[in-house]
């Protein structure tokens, strides 16, 4: 583990999308997705979805988030983004943490994610939750192109 700092974890607002925004854009292997995709996430007619940031102490903006749509049972990452010099500080871990209990509140039964086969930190982490494989994606992912490997943890009402 690195230094340690503070790091709240908070549910998003339409207020903090330039932040999760400037992050992603900052991070090369993180999914870019559109500002329209971003725009959706507070849409009142868009999918469900649940959106935290990570802010730490003493900085300006917000150094992770995690976006997950929240169908009624199986929940699913769709995109875990955390600053380069915040990583392997517990941010990722608080995140998806702080995630996991908001699907076991909802009565949800697995969240699911997908992730590239490369992405040995990402798996590790994954691994360390509780996340299991549970399938494959030949060429998912494009530039450059890989499998992504199908990742779930079952969860229960605590």
């Amino acid at each position: 583990m690195g230094r340690s700092t503070s790091v709240l974890i908070r549910q998003a607002t339409p207020a903090d999308l330039p932040s999760i925004r400037a992050l992603e854009r900052g991070v090369e292997p993180a999914a870019h997705w559109s500002e329209q995709q971003y725009e959706s996430l507070f849409a009142p007619e868009a999918p469900r979805r649940l959106v935290f940031v990570a802010i730490a102490e003493a900085e300006v903006g917000i150094c992770g988030f995690v976006i997950a749509a929240c169908a009624s049972e199986d929940w699913e990452i769709e995109n875990l983004v955390v600053s380069p010099h915040r990583r392997r500080m517990g941010v990722a871990t608080g995140l998806v943490g702080e995630l996991l209990r908001a699907a076991r509140q909802a009565a949800a039964v697995s969240v699911l994610l997908e992730v590239r086969e490369s992405n040995t930190a990402a798996r590790q982490l994954y691994q360390q939750l509780g996340f299991t494989e549970s399938g494959r994606r030949p060429g998912y992912y494009r530039e450059p192109l890989e499998d992504a490997l199908l990742l779930k943890i079952s969860i229960s009402v605590s």
